[in-house]
């Protein structure tokens, strides 16, 4: 199981995968936003996504768990 973390402070710009979505590493979960720039946070490991814990424009801080590959 992987736990997916943000980085930095931003706000969740779109999401592009689903729960039960299947991923390779460097596939492209979410889009972050901050300060005008968009962050594509990546899957570091081949999975299935089992959990998304964020929401279409919430604003994480760093540190909070984005989404859970098993």
């Amino acid at each position: 199981m992987a736990e997916v973390r943000a980085e930095m402070v931003a706000n969740v710009w779109k999401i592009l995968v689903s729960e039960g979505d299947t991923v390779a590493e460097g596939d492209t979960l979410v889009i972050l936003e901050s300060m005008k720039m968009e962050i594509p946070v990546l899957a570091e490991d081949d999975g299935v996504v089992a959990q998304i814990k964020v929401a279409e424009g919430d604003v994480i801080q760093e540190g909070d768990l984005i989404a859970v590959i098993e």
